[in-house]
């Protein structure tokens, strides 16, 4: 995977959208406030899939495309709240504890919206395939992008209106290495000759 580019190409959607980026960003994350968390996950689901759409439709993002995954509320919510609770403990019993299973869970779920947006899996085929993706040949690959996004994630949060900037940035990170991961598993399982038909 060509790191350089999928940075450069992340920064340069990034600006070249950057009006519409910016309304739908704050507008996602104002959603997500106003509604004490509840409408985040999906609202970040339709947030991932309008900047999907963008980077393969060359369609520039709106604001009614936060709400355009709906149908998907009550498992991401059920979701999302298990994962927090697992986070939580952990940071109650070890602090370190807590941030290795928000990493682990990262790590694993990092294609979940991706899947369940774009290919239409439900909750637990997405949470197959996304491992499958993120334990995928090269791994360390996966780890660099997880990485990324981290990094990116965590310097929007810590300067003030930063997150307007870096989490589109961080989001196109996040679909360049899903579409390079979803062509390679085409890829393999093309390759992959089905088995031999049983003896008689």
């Amino acid at each position: 995977m060509d790191f350089k580019e999928l940075l450069e190409s992340s920064w340069h959607r990034t600006i070249g959208s950057i009006g519409p980026l910016l309304l739908s960003t704050f507008t996602m994350v104002l959603v997500s406030v106003c509604s004490f968390g509840i409408l985040a996950p999906v609202a970040m689901a339709g947030y991932t899939q309008s900047l999907l759409r963008m980077v393969k439709e060359d369609r520039e993002p709106k604001v009614g495309d936060l709400f355009s995954e709906m149908r998907l509320f009550l498992p991401l919510f059920v979701f999302f709240l298990l994962t927090t609770i697992i986070v939580v403990i952990g940071f109650v019993m070890l602090v370190l504890s807590g941030i290795v299973v928000g990493i682990f869970l990262t790590f694993a779920v990092f294609y979940l919206l991706p899947l369940m947006t774009d290919k239409r899996l439900g909750l637990i085929d997405a949470l197959k395939e996304s491992w499958a993706m993120a334990m995928a040949h090269p791994v360390s690959d996966h780890i660099i992008v997880v990485i990324l996004f981290l990094v990116l994630t965590s310097l929007g949060s810590s300067l003030p209106f930063a997150f307007l900037i870096t989490q589109p940035i961080a989001t196109f990170v996040l679909l360049g290495a899903y579409l390079e991961r979803d062509v390679e598993a085409a890829g393999r399982s093309v390759s992959t000759p089905p088995p031999p038909p049983p003896a008689d």
